[in-house]
């Protein structure tokens, strides 16, 4: 540290990157998250502002984090604005955990719209797996969900269902990650490959189970959502031409 400060100030500031930071990004190469959002990149050229809503379940809420200010979204807003300085940036929480798409769907008129955002990150579809709803009622429910986003002029992210380490407990549990995905595809929605991002967590041992998924199994804690955080942050700030490539490490 005695050396650090001996610097010149024109030096600059040292790059705060924490251990858990480079742990998030393993395989970020491989599974990039790159997604084309042209009304956040027009609207930031043209207001200097950006402001995103995030809807889901638990996970956006920030269910085991311990507190909301370790939420993704509250962590995504940090990130955003460490790596955009001179924009103004604003996450609104929206999460409300349990919720299914189709209650979700019913809060983007009268909630998510009327915050006018550029983005909207749309964590959803792991409670319908769960409670195995119907595929095709699912897929319903996202396409109209993603018209109505559409037609009022927002981006749409779709975040991935995560990866559970006893996923097999729902038979149906990859049948409705396709339709995700599916619907996705047909729509020009890009996903925030998130299951393949947390099994490639615990798959290479950087993190423990209980770091990612907490001892339940089931829900996501403070770490994972640090990590999910700073992964979308890369692929959003880059897009927008303020970021670092997902996978290339900081200068």
């Amino acid at each position: 540290m005695i050396l650090a400060s001996a610097l010149p100030a024109f030096a600059g500031p040292k790059p705060v990157v924490p251990m858990v930071e480079a742990r998030c990004r393993a395989g970020a190469a491989q599974n990039p998250f790159k997604p084309v959002l042209p009304v956040s990149a027009r609207t930031l050229t043209e207001t200097n502002r950006l402001a995103i809503v995030a809807i889901g379940s638990s996970t956006t809420a920030g269910t085991g984090s311990g507190e909301a200010s370790r939420s993704y979204p509250a962590v995504l807003e940090e990130e955003l604005r460490r790596r955009l300085p001179t924009r103004e940036i604003k996450v609104t929480n929206l999460g409300v955990g349990g919720q299914s798409a189709y209650e979700m769907y019913l809060r983007l008129e009268s909630e998510v719209i009327p915050e006018k955002p550029a983005l909207v990150i749309w964590q959803t579809a792991v409670n319908d797996a769960i409670r195995d709803i119907g595929e095709e009622k699912l897929a319903k429910i996202l396409r109209k969900g993603i018209a109505k986003l559409q037609e009022a002029g927002i981006d749409l992210v779709l975040m991935d269902m995560p990866w559970l380490p006893r996923e097999g407990r729902y038979p149906k549990y990859d049948d409705y990650r396709a339709v995700l995905a599916k619907v996705a595809s047909e729509t020009g929605v890009p996903v925030f490959p998130r299951y393949v991002m947390m099994k490639n967590w615990s798959g290479s041992k950087r993190f423990s189970e209980e770091e990612i998924v907490g001892m339940d199994g089931l829900q996501v804690v403070e770490s994972g959502y640090r990590c999910l955080a700073i992964r979308l942050a890369d692929g959003i700030a880059a897009e927008l031409g303020g970021g670092r490539e997902p996978g290339k490490p900081t200068n």
